[in-house]
């Protein structure tokens, strides 16, 4: 239930991420609002990290950390933020969201999760919803750069959670986190004087937006994540982000008046009848009770 739990926190926070990501575009860069959200949530998990006793990443785990700080939490930040100033919220959430079908083929093939069933026939459907609710995307049509970059960030996304998921078994969610978005920031700094300029022309609210970003899409849903996906399989985490797509066409609504078609509500019923299908675990039958006391002797054969 815990593990439920923060998956729930991390759809929910992940779906305004692309609202917030939207609306603040307009005054900053894709590269200076990536370092702003990072910086933030460096500071922000740092802040609990050091005020507990931690466990210090052996030699062989910083390969891992530099995959997923530098794809997942670098090139996914600045790639999707380009392409949100192209795209409207809901159509870039969908297309990030081929990454958990990628995130499937990978820890099928290099964690050994396999291709359970359930996940392939659940991942096919809400993929299937998420075509459906590309069809009707509130403009009606996608920039080709926006497209593209939205696939460059599935990829980094599919890639980190996969590199991810070995560490959760060795470190605490909240140090990888940490260290893999203390990273991310590093390789953005050189976006630093475009940011520490933005930031001055930038409306105070705009700026609490960043710091929004940072705190929570961010320190507390990638956490929230890590923490779930330490206790379930990375396919699995990865077909529960088909909820991000409707939420985020929802939001997108509510927020900054972007109408999704009719149509788009169809395709997010399928997402989420996808992603049940995925997270289904039949229940197994009672063994039956035997007694020791008098147990049951097989007949002897005639021969």
């Amino acid at each position: 239930m815990l593990a439920a739990g923060a998956a729930a926190v991390t759809v929910v926070l992940w779906a305004s991420a692309f609202v917030a990501i939207r609306h603040v575009g307009h005054e900053f860069s894709a590269g200076a609002l990536s370092l702003g959200r990072l910086l933030v949530g460096s500071l922000v998990l740092g802040a609990f990290v050091f005020a507990r006793p931690r466990r210090w990443p052996a030699k062989g785990d910083w390969k891992l950390l530099l995959v997923c700080g530098l794809l997942w939490f670098g090139v996914y930040n600045v790639a999707l933020n380009a392409a949100e100033k192209r795209l409207d919220a809901g159509t870039a959430a969908m297309l990030v969201n081929i990454g958990p079908l990628l995130i499937a083929l990978l820890a099928g093939l290099l964690l050994g999760e396999g291709f359970p069933r359930q996940l392939v026939i659940g991942s096919i459907a809400a993929f299937g919803g998420v075509v459906v609710i590309g069809t009707s995307s509130s403009d009606g049509k996608a920039e080709t750069w926006g497209v593209i970059l939205c696939i460059v960030a599935a990829v980094a996304y599919a890639v980190g959670v996969v590199a991810q998921k070995p560490l959760l078994g060795r470190l605490p969610a909240l140090e990888v986190t940490w260290l893999a978005c203390t990273i991310g920031a590093v390789a953005c700094l050189p976006f630093a004087p475009a940011l520490v300029r933005e930031t001055g022309d930038a409306r105070s609210s705009t700026i609490w937006w960043i710091v929004f970003l940072g705190a929570f899409p961010t320190a507390l849903a990638f956490t929230t994540w890590a923490y779930a996906l330490a206790r379930t399989s990375a396919g699995k985490m990865g077909a529960t982000t088909y909820l991000v797509p409707p939420l985020a066409i929802f939001l997108g609504w509510l927020f900054l008046d972007e109408s999704p078609a009719p149509l788009a509500f169809a395709g997010g019923a399928l997402c989420l009848l996808g992603v049940a299908v995925s997270r289904y675990r039949p229940k197994r039958a009672p063994m039956p009770a035997t007694n020791k006391l008098n147990p049951v002797s097989k007949p002897s054969s005639n021969s």
